[in-house]
């Protein structure tokens, strides 16, 4: 059974209560975007799965959005279309109704992957464009040495590209995202060169892994960054990327094309 929570989020995290100001902090960052942009090719029509709050949604296309959340429905700005309220695994659409798909962030979220990646393939004609990251590559991030629950929580959760080509029914191609040092999108690696962003519970709110940890937990893993951050031991490590200007970690756009 599909699982879903008070405001009609479908999976393991509840939006009603992680996505509160998820708006705030998760702003598309226009080189991402552009990388979403390229890989969906010439299509006109573009279905969103997952859609939240419109991030990286192309306003050149013909954009269908489907967001389960009624709070992220609500933070969808006035300039993009209204989201269909729906979940990935049951899309209520006809077989092949959209040139092509995208899903930013959002397949870990299914309660049914194999279900959700096969509707979207059945209504979709062309490429899908799944923004998300590997699970063997999450936890060499420097936050794993102070909150190593919360990454373990995210490589639980992200599909690797074998599970998404096999969802699909088609091969998938793995690209790389390098992510910029001022990253407007506030996922927990946009965060590698400004380490006291995530000294910010509102922050941290807006990475869905972080909800899974104890409070307790959570609060311990800030207190030894913070202090870390006190005494220049983060950045005797890690100091380099204060002035790096991308960083190349566990993200990544996995594609898939239908075979002719």
């Amino acid at each position: 059974m599909m699982l879903r929570h008070a405001d009609g989020s479908a999976g393991d995290a509840d939006y009603g209560q992680v996505g509160v100001r998820y708006a705030d902090f998760r702003q598309p960052e226009p080189r991402i975007a552009a990388q979403i942009c390229d890989a969906l090719g010439a299509a006109k029509t573009v279905l969103n799965v997952g859609a939240g709050a419109g991030s990286y949604e192309p306003t050149d296309r013909d954009v269908t959005a489907v967001e389960p959340s009624a709070s992220m429905r609500a933070q969808r700005p006035a300039h993009l279309p209204r989201a269909i309220d729906a979940c990935a695994e049951a899309l209520p659409f006809p077989d092949q109704s959209f040139d092509a798909a995208m899903a930013t962030f959002s397949v870990h979220q299914w309660s049914d992957l194999s279900r959700g990646l096969a509707e979207i393939r059945r209504v979709t004609r062309g490429p899908i464009v799944l923004l998300s990251c590997d699970p063997a590559e999450v936890q060499a991030f420097w936050l794993n040495d102070y909150a190593p629950e919360v990454l373990a929580v995210e490589a639980r959760r992200y599909p690797s590209a074998a599970a998404l080509a096999d969802g699909l029914g088609t091969p998938v191609d793995r690209i790389a995202v390098p992510i910029p040092l001022h990253c407007r999108d506030g996922f927990n690696e946009a965060y590698y060169g400004r380490p006291e962003m995530l000294l910010r519970r509102d922050a941290r709110s807006a990475c869905s892994a972080w909800s899974f940890v104890d409070d307790e937990i959570a609060e311990q893993a800030v207190a030894r960054l913070r202090g870390d951050l006190e005494t220049g031991a983060w950045d005797e490590a890690h100091g380099s990327l204060r002035t790096q200007a991308a960083y190349t970690g566990s993200l990544y756009l996995f594609v898939s094309t239908p075979i002719a």
